[in-house]
């Protein structure tokens, strides 16, 4: 038998050691690979122009702590603006999808975006995607925590960070939901006491961190001919819940008590099919697309057909946005940093509310 000198012993030791090293680095790498995509290389944007190029409907504004725009298309992707020019960003730059539905920013300053297939961070150059749905699904709300909230397309739930994973939360069901109805997410609002509204096709639903809440169509006192079809929600200021219901109008929610607030201000035709398969006639608001409160208290809507319409708690100042009559729809309507009302368009242009008239912004 051969003896193996103490030299040659700490060698293959220190072989094993390493070996036993690089493995467990490596088994790490591919479990948090498969928690979330892979960065993408730094990045550098498709393009640069000094006015915004978008042609598809602008679906999402934000504008971050640091003054900068971040406007979402309707199939184009994202445009950076910091005040000098346009920067844009797609699926080739590491974008989840084209299609944006939401911004935000988180407290380190990252900005998120909801894609219509999946979730894009983006920081420090480098996008981190997270797939629409994922394997931590969650029927207990109650078990996560998170401030960010996303919708990403899939139907039966909502997503929610809790700054490690991104949780799937699984919508509870109204008893008498009828078997075609769909769940997919259409807006999320919060509330002065930090509860999270969340408007879906066929439900509302309220969550304050211990219960969810359901709001189907017979809590919310539609008629027998009226359906439920959910685009927008806003809980403002003063404790109220202005929900969009496409084809019925705009809903409005105070305390225990709901009525239909297009209706009782006779902004449905009397032709109208309730249904949203038309097109409203001009002087009604019953295809509330958008809800925004501006900085004085006044509660906007944009209609798919009849432009923007302003509340001031007593009656209502109805506005052509848009110069351009084939497509008047108003997707989203933002409150920037400096208070400016800005209303993106389906045409691709975002225009600025000037306490008068509107002008274009971008």
């Amino acid at each position: 038998m051969r003896h193996i000198r103490k030299p040659e012993m700490d060698k293959k030791i220190k072989l094993i050691y390493l070996i036993l090293i690089l493995t467990l680095n490596f088994s790490c790498v591919e479990k948090k690979s498969t928690e979330k995509e892979t960065d993408s290389p730094e990045l550098v944007a498709t393009s640069k122009t000094n006015t915004l190029k978008f042609t598809s409907a602008i679906r999402a504004i934000f504008q971050d702590s640091k003054g900068n725009y971040w406007i979402g298309s309707h199939n184009e992707g994202v445009s950076f603006y910091n005040g000098e020019s346009f920067n844009y960003f797609t699926i080739n730059e590491g974008l989840s999808d084209n299609q944006i539905r939401s911004i935000q920013e988180d407290e380190n300053g990252k900005i998120w975006f909801g894609t219509a297939n999946g979730i894009s961070v983006y920081d420090q150059g480098r996008f981190t995607n997270y797939p629409s749905k994922n394997n931590n699904l969650l029927f207990d709300w109650d078990k996560t925590r998170g401030n960010l909230w996303f919708y990403a397309w899939e139907e039966d739930g909502i997503n929610r960070f809790d700054g490690t994973n991104m949780n799937y939360l699984i919508f509870p069901k109204p008893k008498n939901k009828k078997p075609n109805t769909s769940y997919g997410v259409t807006g999320i609002s919060k509330d002065k006491d930090g509860k999270v509204w969340i408007a879906t096709y066929a439900a509302l639903y309220s969550y304050d961190d211990k219960m969810v809440n359901i709001f189907d169509a017979e809590k919310l006192n539609l008629k027998d001919n009226e359906q439920l079809h959910i685009r927008s929600v806003l809980a403002d200021s003063k404790g109220r819940i202005w929900i969009g219901n496409n084809g019925i109008g705009v809903l409005l929610m105070e305390g225990n008590s709901t009525i239909n607030f297009s209706e009782k201000n006779k902004l449905i035709h009397p032709t109208s099919t309730r249904k949203g398969d038309n097109k409203s006639q001009p002087g009604t608001l019953e295809h509330p697309f958008a809800i925004e409160e501006d900085s004085e208290g006044n509660i906007w809507f944009g209609d798919v057909y009849t432009g923007a319409w302003k509340y001031d708690g007593k009656t209502f100042k109805n506005y052509a946005v848009s110069d351009n009559p084939s497509k008047p729809m108003i997707w989203t309507i933002y409150k920037d940093n400096k208070n400016n009302l800005l209303f993106g368009m389906a045409d691709g242009n975002i225009f600025k509310f000037n306490g008068k008239t509107f002008e274009k912004q971008f």
